[in-house]
């Protein structure tokens, strides 16, 4: 008897399994997308704004069930493959910031004060092996240039950082106050002021060692360290205090047995980034090397959360970004890091190379394999110097008069400290040296 009563059970479980699907397949649908505009023109005035919103209605299932939301954007002609996805879960709406929408639009290539159509899409997600698909809804929008101009007139200036002068002072950039500045410099123990314009004209320093600013008041003395230096100019104050980003983790330093992966500021987009070279396993990011304020994420969402969960990474070179304005991180693959080799280089042919930086001035987005890079103050001796790839021959460029060609002649220098510029972002590859 026990046995009929269990076969009865499995068969009315079958039917029912088959009703609940026929149900699915015949019946429920994603209605229609909708949008707040069907074309915008993206502006920086309108950043913080709300720019639109995207509105879909639940299924009918025909059933009480919960079903989470996958939105999905892409250019016209992609397969929302490689394009932005995101979950909602639960909410049938999705609200863009204008600052949110164009970085989204910048990270599909498209190139910014040109429109671009593109296509929407929403998932209704019942489990890993079911779900509902909207029909396309269409989108015209133009991206502005996500490039910033923070520089500032503003600087620091002492033995503690350029030997008072004798190279570029530390600079200030600005911030969303009015006449409030900040510096992320590392100083070695010594004293600094803040001056204008690289001038003694107008200077600030300390007399009372107070935190208050006299115009050509006295030195201030500092340790060694990295620090955030903010510059009120309004209150006529100042503020020192350690400050660093940086990369922990299994994936990168055994969870803090060495230095964490300093992060540089960019004053071009705001955000903190550098290229890294990571292991297979976790990370996060905190201030100071220190746990005290940390963030992580749930799995690669991009969001960052306090104290949140590790990020899973696999072995390579990345391009790693934190965004603190809108708590959105990025970690992209880097194929090639560049740097300089030669008896000219301070590591001769042997290397270490002299490392490349991204140029992020030249930057509409997050990252261009094909894009500028820089090193600045790069002392050279007379000789020859060339550019490789990642410290090794295996893609190695030379050439004269600007132009390079792979495995190309040695490069001639004379004595001197150098801004270098490698720029494939025009197809050749071509190079600049600025003797300063």
């Amino acid at each position: 008897m026990k046995r009929v009563l269990i076969l009865c059970l499995l068969a009315l479980w079958s039917c029912e399994k088959d009703e609940v699907r026929a149900i699915l397949d015949e019946n429920a649908a994603v209605s229609s997308v909708t949008l707040s505009a069907p074309e915008l023109i993206l502006s920086k005035d309108e950043a913080d704004n709300d720019v639109l919103t995207i509105n879909w209605q639940a299924p009918n299932f025909g059933y009480d069930a919960a079903p989470s939301y996958m939105l999905f954007i892409d250019k016209q002609g992609g397969d929302f493959s490689k394009g932005y996805a995101t979950s909602t879960g639960r909410e049938l709406k999705k609200v863009f910031r204008g600052s949110e929408l164009n970085a989204l639009l910048l990270n599909l290539d498209l190139a910014p004060e040109e429109a671009h159509q593109l296509i929407v899409r929403v998932d209704a997600v019942l489990s890993n092996a079911f779900s509902l698909r909207s029909p396309i809804a269409s989108l015209k929008a133009t991206p502005y240039s996500s490039v910033l101009d923070l520089s500032s007139p503003w600087g620091v200036v002492g033995s503690a950082i350029n030997d008072w002068g004798a190279t570029p002072d530390g600079p200030f950039y600005k911030t969303s106050q009015n006449d409030v500045y900040v510096a992320y410099v590392t100083l070695t123990d010594g004293m600094i002021k803040f001056r204008k314009d690289q001038d003694w004209a107008e200077n600030y320093g300390d007399d009372g060692a107070d935190g208050t600013l006299e115009p050509g008041g006295a030195d201030i003395a500092v340790k060694a360290g990295t620090y955030k230096i903010t510059l009120n100019l309004v209150s006529k104050s100042y503020k020192i205090e350690p400050y660093t980003w940086g990369v922990v983790g299994s994936a990168f330093n055994d969870w803090g047995a060495t230095p964490d992966g300093k992060l540089q500021y960019d004053p071009f987009s705001d955000q903190w980034r550098s290229i890294v070279k990571l292991k297979t396993g976790e990370l996060k990011f905190r201030l100071n090397n220190d746990w005290g304020v940390n963030y992580g994420g749930p799995g690669l969402s991009g969001t960052l959360v306090d104290g949140g969960s590790n990020i899973q990474v696999n072995e390579g070179l990345y391009l790693v970004t934190i965004n603190l304005k809108d708590l959105s991180y990025s970690i992209l693959p880097v194929t090639n890091l560049w740097g300089i080799v030669g008896d000219a280089a301070p590591n001769g042919w042997d290397g270490p190379d002299v490392p490349f930086d991204l140029d992020y001035s030249k930057y509409d987005k997050n990252f261009n394999t094909n894009g500028v890079w820089i090193a600045r103050n790069v002392t050279l001796k007379s000789g020859e110097i060339k550019f490789r790839a990642n410290n090794s021959w295996t893609l190695n460029y030379g050439g004269s008069g600007g132009t390079l060609e792979e495995g190309g002649e040695n490069i001639k220098v004379e004595a001197g400290v150098y801004d270098v510029v490698l720029d494939f972002s025009g197809g050749a590859p071509v190079y600049k040296l600025t003797k300063k």
